[in-house]
Order: structure tokens, then sequence, then C-alpha cells
């Protein structure tokens, strides 16, 4: 595919996109004011996004490929995530009261890490004969310009998986988040607030897209 021609063709499928949103009919028995921003749900999500992005290209970056079929990620990866959830509730002590947003948040973390830890690790190229043949220095070099390439296009694949994940949260929580709140501005037809967020991922792809050509 020639340079550019996929970054136009992407950019034709989010204008379409925005076309949606602007003439959706939205829920026709649902009428009233389109819904605030839940600037309440930023900063958990937010705290929570910088632990996984900078744990999961670690431990990455300290296992390697070979984490993708390791056993112990594999058992940890099992367990449900409403699993972690009813630990945090059984091991919390009572006289701490009801667990706070950062054990809620850390338990969500506690389920989502090793499945993001296997993706990026099946991403990373073979590293058997080459470049691990060269030495130690060679291959920590090398594995670390694949997990640095392959950061950006992980967190563009996923960020909208992890945004809907939040809806676990937001029953967790009792607090309305990023995770519905899309969908409440399709049932009250807030086009422009719509809009919004199909220009934010819009924009996050295209950074992504000129980065991958500009390599």
């Amino acid at each position: 595919m020639k340079p550019g021609r996929g970054l136009r063709q992407g950019l034709l499928v989010w204008g379409l996109a925005l076309l949606l949103a602007w003439i959706m009919p939205g829920i026709a028995w649902r009428q009233g004011p389109a819904p605030a921003f839940p600037w309440e749900g930023m900063l958990p999500f937010v705290l929570l996004l910088a632990a996984l992005v900078l744990l999961a290209p670690l431990l990455v970056y300290l296992w390697g490929p070979t984490a993708a079929n390791a056993r112990a990620l594999a058992l940890w990866d099992a367990p449900p995530a409403l699993l972690w959830g009813s630990a945090t509730l059984i091991l919390w002590p009572a006289a701490w009261g009801p667990p706070g947003r950062m054990a809620w948040g850390a338990a969500f973390l506690m389920a989502a890490l090793p499945g993001e830890v296997r993706w990026l690790a099946q991403a990373l190229p073979p590293e058997h004969p080459f470049p691990a043949a060269w030495g130690a220095a060679a291959l920590g070099s090398a594995r670390r310009l694949s997990v640095r390439a392959l950061v950006p296009r992980w967190i563009a694949a996923r960020l909208l998986p992890w945004i809907t994940a939040t809806l676990v949260l937001e029953r967790m929580l009792a607090v309305r988040a990023l995770g519905s709140d899309w969908m409440d501005r399709v049932a009250a037809r807030d086009r422009a607030g719509l809009s919004a967020w199909i220009l934010a991922f819009a924009l996050l792809w295209t950074c992504v897209r000129r980065a991958e050509e500009r390599r």
C-alpha cells in the first residue's frame, strides 16, 4: 500500500462514523438534556490506564516473547474478573470500612494485566537465533525497540475495550464513568457529544498511523 493511502482510507472511515453520529435517530421515547461528562470517573480511569501502560510493557520487556505462552501468566489470566472483585471483598479488613476506589482499581488492574502482557508478547518478533546469539546487550536493545514500537499501536487498539470495561468499575463504585457515557449520549441524541468521542478516537488513530508511516 502506498504511503498515505491507508491514512486517507482510515480518515474516510472516521468521516463516515462522524456523519453517522450526526444523522443517528437516537431513542425516540427518551427525550432530555445531554448528560454531563463524567469528570468524576476520569481520575480512576487515568490512574488505571497509566499503571497498565507502564506495567504491561515493562513486564514484556523483562520477560520477552516467551510471556505469550508462559504457564504462570496463563494461570493468572484464567480466573474471571469477577473473582478478583470477590477476593477484594473477602480479604478486605472489616475494620477499614468498605473498599475504596483505589482498592477496586487494583483488583481491576490485577484482572486486566496478564491478558495485556500476553497480547503484547505475542506481537514481539522472535529472538532466537538472532538477536539472542549476539549477546545480552543486543537482545535488550532489540527488545526495547520492539516494545517502543508496539506500545502506541497497542494503546490505540485496546483503548476502546478498556473504556468499555470501565462499565464493571461503574457498577462497583456506583459512579457514572466513561464506559456508559457514549451510550447515554446516543439515547439522548447528543450528536455533538458523540462526535467529540469519535474525533478523539480519530485523532489517536491518526497520530499512531502517521508515526508508523514515518518509520
